[in-house]
């Protein structure tokens, strides 16, 4: 299994996946300025692998920060969770793990720096692990869902590297593989940004999970087909009506899977809801530079000064959702009663 993020003395390491799948590279981040850069800049990406890295972004940062008296200490760690909270506004990942380590941080209020950065550190290690952990119990409660001897889509890349380790949506496919389930997978490319060609095929290939990669616009052809089982997504926030923000194209292929009657799964941790957001209307869509439209790896694919839209993530309505599997158990409609239920 590929090491998506890992703390260690020298700083925060982790997998370029911007490189992947041609150089398979690690980069050392030494400063919280340092991990900020690798999480816009999609080095790491993924909702619960930016969580991960915030939280050891914020580690990082106190272990850096100047002594001084208590106030200063304070002013330094906001700036530090603030300039990381900026980062990507999408994911509620990102900003659960920053909280969680505010709150930690608070609690030792009075206590010496040595004892705060010891305690920060730990802690961070101790999300990515629960995120492994929990990775795993989501793939073990999806497992039953994916249909023996049929094709799974997905689209984007929701696997070890957008976690810790094991993945969401993967994971669902790793543990119906280790089931005995004889399961194939088609792979949306998933443009502009290609991580379902550059990220999930390199990952099922490591894992020697048959994989076939697709054009997003085939993905209605195939799911017409009926040569797919399920089709099986990661998100990046969920609304407390079971609304799923996701990258780009997921709405699309919801609703053709809908209209052909083949079950549309969510894999996602707790900490993916967003309860406090009535529905996805109010979920932040994250707008990606020009370039990743009008260039693909540096090249132009467009004529100069052409016009671009490019939202990172869509919202896809509940009622494409069949189900949404967590850690906790499988959530469906009505998932305002559902969801609060997982999450409490």
């Amino acid at each position: 299994m590929v090491e998506t993020i890992e703390w260690t003395p020298a700083g925060v390491v982790m997998i370029d996946q911007t490189r992947l799948p041609l150089h398979e590279e690690y980069v050392t981040c030494r400063t919280y300025e340092d991990v900020a850069a690798a999480i816009r800049n999609m080095v790491i990406r993924g909702a619960p692998a930016i969580g991960v890295a915030a939280a050891m972004g914020v580690a990082l940062g106190v272990a850096h920060a100047d002594g001084g008296d208590a106030g200063d200490l304070d002013a330094q760690v906001e700036r530090i969770c603030d300039t990381l909270a900026r980062t990507r506004p999408t994911a509620v990942n990102l900003f659960w793990a920053i909280n969680r380590m505010r709150q930690l941080y608070q609690s030792l209020h009075g206590r010496p720096l040595a004892e705060i950065r010891e305690r920060l550190a730990t802690e961070a290690q101790q999300i990515r692990l629960e995120d492994i952990a929990i990775n795993q119990a989501i793939g073990r409660h999806g497992a039953d869902l994916v249909p023996d001897g049929k094709t799974v889509l997905t689209h984007c890349n929701a696997g070890a590297l957008a976690t810790a380790g094991y993945g969401t949506a993967l994971g669902v496919i790793r543990a119906a593989v280790e089931a005995g389930k004889k399961v194939d997978v088609f792979a949306d490319e998933t443009r502009p940004f290609l991580q379902g060609a550059r990220l999930t095929v390199w990952e099922l290939q490591q894992d020697h999970i048959p994989a076939t990669l697709i054009t997003d616009n085939m993905a209605g052809h195939f799911l017409k087909s009926g040569r797919i089982g399920c089709v099986v997504v990661g998100a990046d926030r969920i609304a407390a009506n079971g609304d799923v923000a996701n990258k780009i194209g997921t709405y699309s292929v919801a609703v053709l899977a809908k209209e052909n009657g083949v079950p549309f799964f969510v894999a996602a941790p707790i900490s993916t809801l967003d309860l406090t957001l009535a529905s996805g209307d109010l979920i932040p869509i994250e707008r990606r530079p020009d370039a990743e439209v009008t260039h693909v790896f540096g090249n132009a694919v467009a004529p100069e000064g052409t016009q671009v839209e490019n939202p990172a993530f869509d919202v896809t309505p509940n009622r494409y959702v069949t189900a949404i599997i967590t850690e906790r158990g499988v959530a469906r409609a009505p998932y305002v009663e559902s969801l609060r239920g997982l999450a409490s």
